[in-house]
């Protein structure tokens, strides 16, 4: 007759429901990490609580009872007063959902308090879903998954083993048996015993095959923007972290150059299109004040066209004839509403509908508000050139003498010290815009150095004029600054450029990254001559280093990158073509790769099966003998005993394999076990007694079974010695002449 598998105890049960609890909650407010919200230091506390409680499950039961009556009304408290402070909704909502996971994991639960953290932790799984595609959170979210299913599995063996109507965890303050004979060490021991792997190893397969069938789905279906039908970019407010904004402080630009995380990639049909030192330009300040420059209302209105809803973006550049190099940039959370660009272009066409203003004249478009996650567009016909020329602005300058790009808006004597610098830049000679900057930027670079920390002098008046006159070190923001009251003073319209320049090239992947640490500011100037805007940089390589390079593999071979953190890169660019792209080529892409695999594997397959039936056959029509004979016969006899084995011991076998190896044969209890079986056997005791049956099948239990299936050994090696005697006793009296 086959053993009954042994099975955990109710309490066993408890603890394990218990466990998986705190892990499940843990895996829910871990997902801030991905999310752009203010809830570290929540997350914090939860986590400390979370683990604390889930080792020692008697804490919950030192918690006053009074916390439990205030807890509700103090969550709906501060939930209420964090929407009112800080009138973003999704933060609110994500800070008490996970203030109501720490209360669950600091009190005891009953069955609906188990299914609560499972929905309170799916809210949070979806949250970050949407506003992240990390490939790390598609790892959190399988683990989070199998956990939740184990979870319920674990809720449902519990109210299977206490029964109908019965509800444990009523009482708050008072810790149950099972949190306070917690062994977390014998828990695992016990699981280990009662587990059984053929089950455990057929769940694992169809979890696995179910992520397999999802994931392809997921690439066949076609897609929508999940946050765009939940309307979360209403929910939540984020703040751009590169300081790309309607203005700019001396510093802002700087502050983002300490950060090397990906700022956007760009992939390239052609990529010795690629500038030697690409400038990819974000907006234009041209308003000056006290160390500020912003985006002017005037530009802005006169700039800026009224608000569109569309997926295309039509441009002022020039048709051309032939395939047109297509640039898909993919820009990244946080960092601006306003979009990275080379310069002019023929075509712009987002992922999705977009609301945007398109600032032909300025080369700049802005979407209404800053995206909530990656943002995808492919652009066409860039065309690439240090002059943008402006026939708006061009018509403007003729008829007024002064624009607001020419307004220095320093006082008196500031303006007397930019004069008498202009006139040691000159010398005193009229010179076009382009050898004024020329020279400027030369005598910038003579008289200052480069830092990411520089001081500006004290004293009175406007700081920047004050750097511009000393010989301070200072940051791009500065020299670009100083540039553009330099040039204003001598006559010509000029203002700033932000966004970022350079960046690598990714040799896994073949796309170009730019990363934070890559944001720049610089000089636009305007010609008059040409009616254009020249870029004007500062802190440029000089020209003369710029002609020894050219557009071609060897250059991009340069500056290729093939680091660990390109590696990780690749990884996030194959998401975003596979998965975030713009139509259903590269999903049919993927798609035909995953057959073409299999038909791979296949037909590797059936070559090797019938290399190895050629191979099979070649050896039998080889010549026997004797010798061979006895070879293939000895080879036979050994397969088929060790067949025959394995069938006759199956039992055992799977039963060692179960265990997780061999049986320990130092247990001094299986060892007495094993002696008293052997001294029943040896003395011939008739089992067909009651007892005797009892006593046997207590020693086998001892011998072969789990621990938690033993009850007092002590007792059952007495029983067996008094089973003995008796034996013994009866034999003498009938063997007593």
């Amino acid at each position: 007759m086959e053993k009954k598998r042994p099975q955990l105890s109710l309490d066993e049960l408890h603890q394990l429901k218990w466990l998986l609890g705190g892990g499940l909650t843990l895996l829910a407010v871990w997902t801030v990490i991905y999310m752009d919200i203010d809830a570290w230091e929540l997350m914090g506390v939860v986590t400390v609580a979370a683990i604390a409680c889930t080792l020692w499950p008697t804490l919950p039961a030192r918690v006053p009872p009074f916390a439990h009556v205030l807890a509700f009304p103090l969550i709906v408290a501060f939930f209420a007063g964090d929407l009112w402070l800080t009138a973003s909704p999704l933060p609110a909502m994500v800070r008490l959902d996970m203030l109501l996971l720490l209360y669950r994991s600091i009190s005891y639960r009953q069955r609906r308090d188990d299914l609560q953290i499972i929905i309170l932790g799916l809210f949070l799984i979806v949250v970050a879903g949407v506003l992240t595609v990390s490939l790390v959170f598609a790892a959190q979210l399988l683990v989070f998954t199998a956990w939740a299913l184990a979870f319920l599995l674990a809720i449902t063996l519990v109210g299977t083993a206490e029964g109908p109507g019965v509800e444990s965890g009523k009482v708050k303050n008072i810790a149950p048996a099972w949190a306070v004979h917690a062994d977390w060490r014998r828990l695992v021991r016990r699981m280990r015993e009662v587990a059984d792997w053929r089950v455990l190893t057929l769940g694992a397969a169809l979890f696995a095959g179910v992520v397999a069938v999802s994931a392809l789905l997921f690439l066949a279906i076609p897609r929508f923007q999940l946050e765009n039908s939940l309307f979360l970019e209403r929910l939540v407010t984020k703040k751009a972290k590169s300081g790309f904004n309607d203005s700019i402080k001396f510093g802002d630009v700087t502050d983002i150059q300490q950060d090397t995380s990906v700022a956007l990639s760009i992939d390239v049909t052609d990529r010795t299109q690629l500038p030697v030192s690409p400038y990819w330009r974000m907006l234009v300040l041209d308003q000056y004040e006290n160390g500020t420059f912003r985006l002017s209302p005037v530009l802005r209105r006169v700039a800026f066209g009224g608000e569109r809803t569309d997926t295309i973006v039509h441009g002022d550049a020039r048709p051309r004839l032939g395939a047109s190099v297509v640039w898909t940039f993919y820009l990244e959370s946080g960092l601006s509403r306003y979009l990275p660009l080379l310069g002019s272009f023929e075509l712009l066409r987002f992922r999705e509908t977009q609301n945007f203003r398109h600032g032909a004249t300025v080369g700049v478009l802005a979407l209404r508000d800053e995206p909530l996650t990656m943002t995808a567009y492919r652009v066409e016909g860039f065309e690439l050139a240090d002059a943008r020329t402006d026939p708006t602005f061009s018509a403007e300058s003729r008829r007024r003498e002064r624009t607001i790009q020419t307004w220095l808006n320093v006082s008196a004597d500031d303006h007397a010290r930019l004069d008498r610098l202009v006139s040691e830049i000159t010398g005193g000679a009229k010179l076009s815009a382009a050898d004024f900057s020329r020279r400027a930027i030369a005598w910038l670079r003579q008289n200052h150095g480069y830092s990411l920390s520089p001081v500006v002098p004290r004293g009175a008046g406007d700081p920047l004029v004050r750097w511009t006159a000393s010989r301070e070190a200072g940051h791009c923001e500065l020299f670009a600054g100083a540039l553009v009251l330099l040039a204003r003073d001598a006559g010509f319209s000029s203002r700033v450029a932000i966004g970022f320049r350079g960046g690598t090239w990714n040799g896994y992947s073949n796309s170009f990254t730019v990363r934070n640490s890559d944001a720049h500011a610089w000089t636009e100037v305007y010609d008059p001559a040409a009616g254009a805007w020249l870029r004007e940089d500062a802190l440029e390589v000089p020209k003369t280093a710029q002609e020894t390079e050219t557009k071609s593999e060897a250059a991009i071979a340069a500056r290729s990158d093939r680091s660990w953190s390109a590696r990780l890169d690749s990884l996030r660019i194959f998401w975003y073509r596979r998965i975030v792209n713009f139509d259903q080529r590269s999903q049919i892409e993927t798609l035909r790769e995953v057959k073409n695999v299999a038909q791979s594997s296949s037909r590797q397959l059936r070559d090797a099966v019938a290399e190895t039936i050629a191979g099979v056959r070649e050896w039998l029509a080889r010549p026997w003998s004797l010798a061979r004979g006895a070879k293939v016969a000895a080879l036979i006899a050994f397969v088929a005993a060790a067949i025959w084995g394995t069938l006759r011991h199956r039992r055992e076998i799977w039963r060692m394999l179960a265990k997780g190896g061999v049986e320990r044969r130092d247990d001094p209890v299986r060892a007495d076990a094993s002696r008293w079986l052997a001294r029943l056997r040896a003395t011939n005791i008739p089992l067909e007694k009651a007892e005797t049956i009892a006593v046997v099948g207590e020693l086998q239990r001892l011998r072969f079974g789990a621990r938690a299936t033993w009850s007092e050994p002590g007792r059952t090696f007495l029983r067996a010695r008094q089973a003995l005697r008796a034996e013994r006793s009866t034999r003498r009296r009938i063997n007593r002449p």
